[in-house]
């Protein structure tokens, strides 16, 4: 520092004592000190004239305590709220597929919420009753048979995937092994029943009453080519019933669940580009009236997204298959 630039800096810290030590009167003191300036956000400060420069403001500044921003410098923005929706499904495939969608929805503002469950009936009572937003276990002839027969408006919005039906065994390793006598447990609802009567039939084990459709049943079977028992059982329970059944006919979710793939363990299985692949799609269903709410349109296009598709092939290898 030159000794000009000294001598003007005693002489200002001269006048600050000065102005702070010296004794009060009414008036307002009358100084010639600088005015006092803004700095840093509103914190007084001594206007120091350039003749000081860049080495006088370092040393003066240095001494001011620094502002504390507590925001780190950025106002704070709440995130946005996101929207809650239930959706009920069976823990496999559906709610697998429903955890990667939940990720992929909180972009579009929606927190997904999975609640599962392992039977085909209360999925859709709580859908009914307002328990659940949406639900992903079932296929469409289902759905329509539980509407029917509980006088329910239950609808369908996005069609994700099918699920073969396979006859699997414990007890046989080819269906030339099937004789007279061996009993084939099927599902006991009314439309998975019937599919699984029409894969029998395919494959010539029975034949069927011409034209019964989906409503088939036990006793629409008008001849046996193989003269077998046929047990209706809950289709949750099919996988164990593998230890006392010569085979069993089961649903994709629960054969999923117990480890069993249809393209590896099956006798035999639906082709995934038949008649039964479009007729027996996994949908997700809404109550009647909530079809383009935000939130269930938000989860159609995640459903039916790339990343899904590309979930489902690596996940299953063909066990399940993607209807989009």
């Amino acid at each position: 520092m030159t000794s000009k630039k000294f001598l003007v800096l005693l002489l200002i810290i001269g006048l600050v004592l000065a102005v702070t030590t010296g004794c009060r009167t009414d008036a307002q003191p009358q100084t010639h000190l600088p005015p006092l300036v803004t700095q840093g956000g509103g914190v007084p400060a001594l206007a120091v004239p350039d003749v000081f420069g860049d080495e006088f403001n370092m040393m003066y500044w240095t001494h001011i305590p620094p502002l504390i921003d507590k925001s780190g410098g950025k106002t704070a923005v709440k995130p946005p709220k996101l929207t809650k929706l239930i959706i009920g499904a069976t823990p496999t495939p559906h709610a697998e597929i429903l955890l990667v969608a939940k990720d992929l929805l909180v972009e579009k503002g929606v927190d997904l919420e999975v609640k599962e469950f392992t039977d085909y009936v209360l999925p859709n009572i709580a859908l009914n009753d307002g328990s659940l937003g949406a639900n992903f276990f079932q296929h469409i002839p289902y759905l329509d048979e539980f509407n029917e027969k509980n006088k329910m408006e239950l609808v369908w919005t996005t069609a994700v995937h099918f699920e073969p039906y396979a006859l699997y065994s414990k007890k046989i390793t080819a269906l030339s092994e099937l004789k007279d006598g061996d009993t084939i447990a099927v599902p006991n609802d009314a439309t998975n029943e019937a599919r699984a009567l029409w894969l029998l039939q395919d494959n010539g084990i029975i034949t069927l009453k011409e034209g019964v459709g989906l409503t088939a049943t036990v006793r629409d079977i008008v001849d046996y080519k193989i003269k077998i028992k046929i047990n209706e059982l809950e289709a949750a329970l099919l996988p164990r019933a593998l230890d006392d059944v010569t085979g069993a006919i089961i649903n994709g979710n629960f054969a999923i669940g117990a480890g069993l793939n249809p393209l590896k363990d099956s006798l035999v299985m639906e082709d995934p580009e038949s008649i039964a692949a479009d007729t027996f799609k996994n949908v997700v269903a809404v109550k009647k009236g909530n079809e383009n709410l935000p939130e269930i349109r938000a989860l159609h296009e995640v459903l039916l997204s790339q990343p899904i598709k590309d979930f489902i092939m690596d996940k299953y290898q063909g066990a399940v298959v993607p209807m989009f």
